[in-house]
């Protein structure tokens, strides 16, 4: 992508007192104000967000109030589009937003530094045509985009403010992967538009944060060689570029939609856990990343004794996505560590826990899975010896987890799995205890079920990896307790009876057993399960491990 292309320096932009905001920066430590600017389309336009519902999830609780001290300028939309026209407070836009929410409070947070974002925003637009430098063409969004940031960067000297033009979040990509030309040539284009941008903006050294496109969405299942071919040019642009960082956020929420659950856009949970998924990113780059939580020392068990492990695995209410410790009420006390060895790897490799730690509330985001109350509930079974090892990726299918895996090469979790297992016993093993048991509890995947061809498939899958993992771990003794909660109940699906399916892998097979977790307390969305349903789940998981183990 070739010559600079010429824009004016700045829009006229009416005058806007900026006392809270300067206020703001003499205190601070650092008194630049970091520039971000927030590019892409509709999952960083905030497409089916709703200000309204940010206060149910505790840990965002008030963050669509206006925030003042931190700047905001924007150009968000495609025909008709929302215009601040200089800078504001940030706040949700037209009754919705993005991941700038969240990104801007955790990074003046955690670098007690003032911040500011430049969002230019429109959903269904493509990077070959609209984010195009060379040749803009549609909605013309990429002189848009430098224009805007000229212009805001352009005030803030006007206005006597220090500032640094500190980095990009960019996410886009699902429109691209319709057209052949542009998904073959997105990484390609994904490059060029790098260069363009630290040419155009006269940044040389502008870092970018590339966002991965959202697999838990129906379209990480119909369209998933698409989607795959998006998400290898994102990492081969980002890999050749010391410049570009490569963001996971398949692993935070999305929106339930209407019928079979599925939809399109991470909505309000996602859009807030998405501004935390790059504001780490960014201050992991900066050396402020959270610390580790420390192993469990001293180890709790004796040398020499027996030890049941517990591999817990699976998708999204394994992992927890909606279970916040805030809600936990009555189950409160589930929230006090246990002297439980526990290691953990969800998310896809989003969070890793550091060996083995004290088992206690380890999601992401505020969240716990259903391990808490697993663990309690097995303290009143038999006085043994156990170890929990967790293993999830809320953003997969039971297609990754197969042996077989997709042709989203990426995405195969049954190596990482089978690997994650085989340490965890290697490492008991190496502190001197007997493993007598490992169980490993898998919760079937929820989005398998209301899309018809992974639900018919699903039952054969699980019977690949059950199968695989034992013969891959040498263990032909391995447990396997397959937790299903009730099926999506739609006309589109119903016609697969995928309980019976289920069944029949465990039939004749006395080392498998089947949990039918079809009672849980009432929940409001379909697919996934609330606090009380996690808490629920755990201890119908327990009773299933403790009935196996007799």
């Amino acid at each position: 992508m070739g010559r600079p292309m010429a824009y004016p320096r700045r829009m006229r932009i009416p005058l806007l007192p900026l006392l809270l905001v300067l206020a703001a920066a003499a205190r601070a430590g650092d008194p630049v104000t970091r520039v971000f600017v927030f590019a892409g389309q509709s999952n960083l336009e905030g497409a089916d967000t709703r200000v309204a519902d940010i206060d149910r999830f505790p840990p965002f609780v008030g963050l669509g109030e206006p925030q003042p001290d931190v700047l905001f300028s924007y150009v968000i939309g495609r025909e008709s589009k929302r215009r601040s026209d200089g800078w504001v407070p940030l706040q949700p836009v037209g009754g919705i937003f993005g991941p700038e929410l969240t990104f801007a409070r955790e990074v003046g947070e955690r670098t007690g530094a003032p911040v500011a974002i430049i969002k230019v925003a429109a959903g269904g637009t493509t990077l070959g045509a609209d984010w195009n430098p060379d040749e803009p063409a549609g909605f013309e969004l990429y002189p848009l985009l430098i224009e805007t940031v000229r212009a805001s960067l352009a005030d803030l000297d006007d206005r006597g403010v220090a500032h640094r033009l500190e980095g990009v979040v960019w996410h886009q990509g699902e429109n691209d992967m319709f057209d052949d030309g542009f998904r073959e040539s997105y990484g390609e284009n994904l490059a060029g538009l790098l260069r363009c941008m630290r040419r155009d903006l006269m940044a040389p050294q502008l870092h970018v944060q590339v966002g991965e496109l959202c697999t838990k969405t129906i379209w990480g299942m119909d369209l998933r060689p698409r989607m795959a071919a998006i998400a290898r040019g994102q990492r081969a642009a980002t890999d050749a570029d010391p410049l570009a960082t490569y963001v996971p956020t398949a692993h935070i929420g999305v929106e339930i939609g209407g019928g079979v659950g599925l939809h399109y856009h991470y909505g309000t949970l996602g859009q807030l856990e998405h501004g935390l998924c790059h504001a780490e990113a960014y201050l992991v780059r900066e050396g402020l990343a959270a610390e580790p939580a420390p192993s469990i020392d001293p180890w709790p068990y004796a040398e020499g004794s027996e030890v049941d492990l517990y591999v817990l695995a699976g998708h999204r209410n394994m992992e927890g996505e909606r279970a916040f410790t805030a809600d936990l009420g009555a189950d409160e006390a589930l929230l006090e560590p246990r002297r439980i060895p526990f290691r953990y790897d969800v998310g896809g490799g989003a969070k890793r826990s550091n060996g083995w730690e004290v088992l206690a509330p380890a999601g992401m985001y505020g969240t716990f899975g259903p391990e808490l109350s697993f663990a309690a509930a097995l303290a009143d079974g038999p006085d043994r010896n156990v170890a929990i090892a967790k293993y999830t990726h809320s953003g997969s299918q039971i297609i990754d987890w197969s042996p077989e895996g997709s042709v989203a090469t990426e995405r195969n979790l049954y190596p990482s799995f089978v690997e994650f297992v085989r340490s965890s016993i290697a490492d008991l093993e190496a502190r001197g205890h007997r493993v007598r048991r490992t169980a490993i509890v898998y919760h079937v995947g929820e989005n398998d079920m209301s899309f018809g061809p992974y639900r018919r498939a699903a039952a054969e899958r699980i019977a690949s990896l059950v199968e695989s993992s034992r013969e891959d771990l040498s263990r032909p003794e391995l447990r396997w307790i397959l937790s299903q909660q009730p099926p999506t109940d739609h006309e589109r699906v119903n016609g697969i009876d995928v309980t019976a399916a289920i069944a029949a892998v465990c039939e004749g097979d006395e080392r498998t057993a089947h949990l039918l977790a079809f009672d849980p307390p009432p929940q409001e969305k379909p697919l996934v399960l609330d606090a009380a349903g996690v808490v629920w789940l755990g201890r119908e998981m327990a009773k299933a491990a403790l009935a196996v183990g007799r």
